[in-house]
């Protein structure tokens, strides 16, 4: 209710303000216990059943998607909201500033967003101090999501992913591999088999090395794009076969920009929220068909309340993931969906 009064006075700000404002309000949150304390116990939903996936406990299936907490700032303030996961990034190697802006667009009627941040980081000297220094809240599973650098061309792409992958395997509970933002030219391209199966087998060599230092194996998932064609996912999915890979993330967002009527639609970017959720699902249940579920997978493409969540589980995930629907729909979508869950 508090959050539908505020909402107005939010949408006035410039959307990529806005964010940095609640960035800000939750690293307090996480940095302070009281306020952790009183947050959890605000937003605390009827006690959820875990679940293992890739080899890991999660506390609940909902957890916050790549994208909000970029650079490890508020991900503990973000942990009190109820999520069972908190997925950090995505992480470069350096820092970059990303495309020009503005390039945050809200299109409120369809509760949905377009974005073309392009990967924007403070790179991973600063996340890694921002994890390593931090102490993680009980029960809670941390994901580092990573990307290439910009101006990395696509043939020295595996060196960058392999650099996070020994930065972060010892902080992270599992790692993801971005390889589908529309926003930085040629990301797209690692999706082809020609391209995709080298990089994973790379990564997944490195992970076993890896694996005796640490005396753990860190899961390893990949995030897919909603824009695939059948032939394109077939081929993306025969190339994953057989290198090790955990888990798959489904989806980034879409540059399709069908049915919409917002002034916005135009923009370029990746779009999320509300008018992405039926496309991710659908992809989620073309997966789970095409590998008959022996790779589980993370549904994350508009899921703006319960039901959408069910729709993603039902159609075979394991777990969920949100961002776009926290703008439209509060911090208590968290506990709505685990509530009816």
């Amino acid at each position: 209710m508090i959050y539908r009064l505020l909402r107005p006075i939010l949408f006035r700000l410039d959307a990529e303000l806005a964010h940095a404002l609640s960035i800000n309000a939750m690293r307090c949150v996480g940095a302070v216990p009281p306020l952790a304390w009183a947050l959890r116990r605000a937003f605390a939903a009827v006690p959820a059943q875990s679940i293992e996936v890739c080899g890991l406990r999660f506390p609940n299936a909902v957890g916050l998607a790549a994208g909000y907490d970029k650079d490890a700032i508020a991900w503990r303030g973000i942990a009190c909201l109820g999520f069972g996961h908190v997925e950090i990034g995505t992480v470069t190697p350096r820092p970059q500033t990303g495309n020009p802006r503005p390039r945050i667009f809200r299109l409120a009627a369809e509760r949905s967003l377009i974005n073309r941040l392009g990967f924007p980081s403070r790179g991973a000297d600063y996340v890694e101090r921002r994890l390593a220094s931090a102490a993680r809240p009980a029960g809670l599973i941390v994901g580092v999501n990573i990307g290439k650098q910009r101006e990395t061309p696509l043939e020295r792409a595996a060196e960058d992913y392999a650099s996070l992958l020994e930065r972060f395997a010892p902080l992270a509970d599992y790692l993801a591999v971005n390889i589908s933002s529309p926003s930085t030219p040629g990301l797209r391209q690692l999706q082809q088999h020609e391209w995709l199966e080298p990089l994973l087998v790379e990564l997944t060599s490195r992970r076993v090395e890896l694996s005796t230092r640490l005396d753990r194996r860190v899961p390893l998932l990949v995030k897919l794009a909603p824009d695939l064609t059948d032939a394109e996912l077939d081929s993306a999915l025969e190339a994953i076969a057989g290198t090790g890979i955990d888990g798959l993330i489904a989806t980034n967002t879409t540059t399709s920009r069908e049915g919409l009527q917002s002034p916005h639609r135009g923009e370029e970017g990746g779009l999320s929220g509300a008018a992405l959720t039926d496309r991710s699902t659908r992809l989620v249940r073309a997966i789970v068909e095409r590998t008959g579920g022996k790779i589980p997978v993370v549904a994350c493409g508009g899921v703006m309340g319960p039901a959408d969540a069910r729709s993603k589980l039902d159609a075979g995930a394991s777990l969920v993931q949100l961002y776009t629907g926290l703008v439209f729909e509060g911090p208590g979508l968290v506990k709505r969906i685990l509530d009816r869950l």
